[in-house]
């Protein structure tokens, strides 16, 4: 897929998902011809399009546009990237931070392309457990480092505003390779750094 600007909205997909979303308000019973909903169909389809702007971007680009040749080889860690992505079985949000970290072999990426990673599969209908592998697979095939760790924490409000209503819970996943996977003590320096 072609990738597409943030600010960049497609208008015949925002034409066709403000049908879809007029249909939506006279299904529940409101009025899309009323003076706080006319404006809503256009919206909530570019308000989609931007929560879903990941699936024109490609992570591994993003890793390769800024590479350099640097001998360090211990852990590279940036932590409390935070995500906001929608669930794919309810559409709706969860909210959270991740933390990611790579031990480099030879070559370092832009601290800020890691965080657009994130940002790039997060902006995609997502499951945590998903995300969180996608996150990983995408530096370490395209960086090749020693290993990598990442951690998720979210709060999902198909958990809290629906369903079993729970507010306060926060879900957690991880997902290691390499150096992070095979010496426990090299994941668990990792942990205790990204700790409170």
């Amino acid at each position: 897929m072609a990738y597409r600007k943030i600010e960049e909205y497609d208008e015949k997909t925002t034409r066709e998902l403000e049908g879809h979303v007029r249909a939506i308000l006279q299904l529940l019973g409101e009025d899309p011809a009323r003076e706080g909903l006319q404006k809503t169909p256009e919206r909530v389809s570019k308000a989609m399009q931007f929560l879903t702007q990941g699936y024109f971007q490609d992570g591994e680009t993003i890793v390769k546009s800024a590479l350099f040749e640097e001998p360090y080889d211990h852990m590279v860690i940036v932590k409390d990237i935070e995500l906001f992505s929608l669930c794919e079985h309810h559409m709706l949000p969860f909210i959270g931070k991740a933390h990611v970290a790579y031990i480099p072999d030879g070559k370092i990426t832009g601290l800020s392309k890691i965080a657009r990673v994130v940002e790039t599969y997060a902006r995609r209908l997502q499951v945590q457990e998903r995300l969180t592998e996608q996150i990983r697979d995408c530096i370490q095939d395209s960086l090749h480092p020693l290993g990598v760790a990442v951690v998720i924490e979210a709060m999902h409000t198909c958990m809290s505003m629906r369903g079993v209503q729970k507010t306060n819970a926060i879900t957690t996943t991880s997902a290691f390779s390499g150096a992070f996977m095979n010496d426990a003590r090299t994941r668990n320096e990792f942990l205790k750094l990204i700790e409170k």
